[in-house]
């Protein structure tokens, strides 16, 4: 029996692929947080931790008309981001996929009422929010690397029934796997004329004191293994326009079991700004007995839905 041994929520901004003097020029000539936090997870966690596979749950990859999980055996190749290529260019990766979990995962969409589809065309394109991760977690690191897209027709209650697909492929493999929840909290950039006035990580650049707030609420729910709070209050936050409408968080949270999840979270990094949108690293070492299985529940893909929790489009 497989099982989900570790699950992060973690910032993927280019800010942390830049050199260490262009990120002192911006932040006030200090360090921002989320590199040595990401430089200690993976000394901590992904060097220690017992797993086979990790999961990215990429909040920058966009379909439409499904989910889809990467199936090829291996990837490799230079990486230039098409959003910041003076920021992110010619970036190596090369890892182990894991193709096997990921067709396994396509076994449990329909029963949860959703569309997985695995997919190992060599030629599929690979985005920053899963390499910036890899990057300082992943290489020189003998594991898999798969990763899942968001929809972005999809609404709260796809994203979990997809995470639940992915639990019970999951559960019912021998995979120890751990999950990665690649993207922020709330998510608006200022306009171009302003935004380089809030480059620096201070909170007070945070786009409005409303976002602030309730990511730093978020944040504290998340400390207190409070994920049944999030799940109650998806409709507040999406008020303040969370990244790719938290689609990542929430498919993490179907694999884990949803409100029976109370793993509490471990900080990472401080909370941050990156020209208006809250980031963080926020670590969920498997609890006591286990992380919660995922609901065990038979839905339709005909199930109605609600079209206003629909997203608009994944940033």
């Amino acid at each position: 029996m497989g099982k989900v041994v570790g699950a992060a929520i973690l910032a993927h901004v280019p800010t942390i692929m830049l050199p260490q003097d262009v990120r002192y020029d911006l932040n006030e000539g200090k360090e921002i947080t989320l590199v040595p936090g990401l430089k200690r997870l993976r000394t901590e966690v992904m060097e220690t931790l017992d797993y086979d596979t990790v999961v990215v749950l990429d909040s920058h990859w966009a379909t439409t008309v499904e989910f889809v999980i990467t199936a090829q055996a291996e990837r490799s190749g230079l990486f230039t981001s098409e959003e910041l290529p003076r920021g992110m260019s010619q970036i190596p990766y090369a890892f182990q996929g894991d193709p096997e979990l990921a067709r396994a995962v396509a076994n449990y969409d329909e029963k949860n009422g959703t569309w997985v589809t695995p997919i190992s065309d060599p030629h599929l394109p690979i985005f920053y929010a899963t390499v910036n991760l890899w990057h300082y977690l992943g290489r020189g690191l003998d594991k898999r690397w798969v990763s899942m897209s968001v929809c972005q027709t999809a609404t709260t209650d796809d994203f979990l029934r997809a995470g639940r697909a992915l639990g019970e492929a999951i559960r019912d493999s021998d995979r120890r796997v751990l999950l990665l929840a690649s993207g922020a909290l709330s998510h608006t950039f200022y306009k171009l004329r302003d935004l380089r006035k809030h480059e620096a990580s201070d909170p007070k650049h945070i786009y409005s004191e409303g976002a602030r707030l309730a990511d730093l609420e978020r944040i504290e729910w998340m400390k207190q293994g409070d994920h049944k709070r999030i799940l109650e209050t998806m409709p507040e936050f999406k008020k303040f326009k969370p990244e790719a409408n938290f689609s990542h968080w929430l498919t993490m949270a179907g694999a884990t079991g949803e409100e029976a999840n109370t793993a509490k979270g471990v900080m990472y990094s401080e909370y941050e700004n990156s020209i208006g949108t809250g980031q963080v690293h926020i670590y969920f070492p498997e609890p006591e007995g286990g992380f919660p299985l995922p609901k065990d529940v038979t839905l339709s893909r005909e199930d109605p839905t609600d079209d206003s929790a629909a997203i608009v489009g994944a940033a």
